[in-house]
């Protein structure tokens, strides 16, 4: 994957780590123990910090063993929050029980991961892309595509047996984020007569150019640009291609760079 710019802050990747490092957090309970009382340190401090570094409180957990636990994202990604007696200190990770399995997933899931992942498929929707491929297809894939992108127009390639069988529709979220002249060159895609036909120009001529960038940039275009640019960062993609699917369940599929062999069937499904 070519990337261009880091999606998250350092102390954002510090807080990540945090959160991996704390992963072994264990509660001792009885699997027939009810579940504990919602979080009551619902003004700890330390939430004001961790809000500080990016992290997204929505509301308490309800999980056993006596912890106050939080429901918080960073980006798209779920994490459990549980803050010590003394409201001062908190660990972000995964609490088990006895049997060593995940006690706060399900929660995690219907309070935080299905609700943004609704928000992230409606915010793809509205988004300015490029469509190529029936619109009527059985599968939809959202991708962050910039013009200039070797590995988008790999992934471009890649795709046509899927596309020109109508199995797949491929949905350019188009982005300026590689070279000078990206954004230019997305905005002769976005502004063509004919967009899908533009974006099959730029990747089937690929290596000789692609598209020729606009001389100017349109105001909507340049809107359209930027905001894909944040959506994209709101994601957690830090380049070109990033691709997004739902699965079976509903639930959305991440996909960094570009998918091969067996990757690539998950995503766009059996020929």
């Amino acid at each position: 994957m070519n990337s261009t710019y880091q999606a998250e802050p350092k102390s954002m990747k510090k807080l990540l780590l945090t959160a991996v490092l704390a992963s072994a957090l264990s509660a001792c309970s009885d699997s027939n123990e009810p579940r504990g009382s919602l979080a009551s340190n619902t003004d700890a401090p330390v939430l004001d910090a961790l809000k500080a570094q990016g992290l997204t409180i929505h509301g308490p957990l309800d999980v056993p063993g006596g912890l106050d636990a939080f429901a918080a994202s960073a980006g798209t990604q779920a994490l459990a929050v549980y803050v010590m007696p003394d409201s001062g200190y908190a660990l972000i990770g995964t609490l088990i029980d006895e049997a060593g399995n995940p006690v706060a997933d399900e929660e995690l899931r219907r309070i935080v991961s299905e609700p943004l992942e609704q928000g992230a498929w409606d915010s793809l929707e509205a988004a300015g892309w490029v469509g190529d491929g029936r619109p009527d297809a059985e599968r939809i894939v959202y991708v962050f595509t910039d013009a200039n992108c070797p590995f988008c127009n790999q992934l471009w390639t890649s795709a046509r047996p899927w596309v020109e069988a109508g199995m797949v529709q491929l949905r350019h979220v188009m982005v300026g984020v590689i070279r000078a002249d990206s954004a230019a060159k997305a905005a002769a895609i976005l502004e063509a007569e004919d967009p899908e036909a533009a974006l099959a120009f730029n990747e089937v001529h690929h290596s000789e150019g692609g598209i020729v960038p606009l001389e100017t940039i349109s105001d909507e275009s340049n809107a359209r640009l930027n905001a894909n640019v944040e959506l994209m960062r709101q994601l957690g993609f830090g380049g070109t291609p990033g691709l997004i699917a739902k699965s079976d369940d509903g639930s959305l599929k991440f996909q960094s760079g570009v998918p091969r062999g067996a990757a690539l069937e998950e995503l766009f499904g059996p020929l």
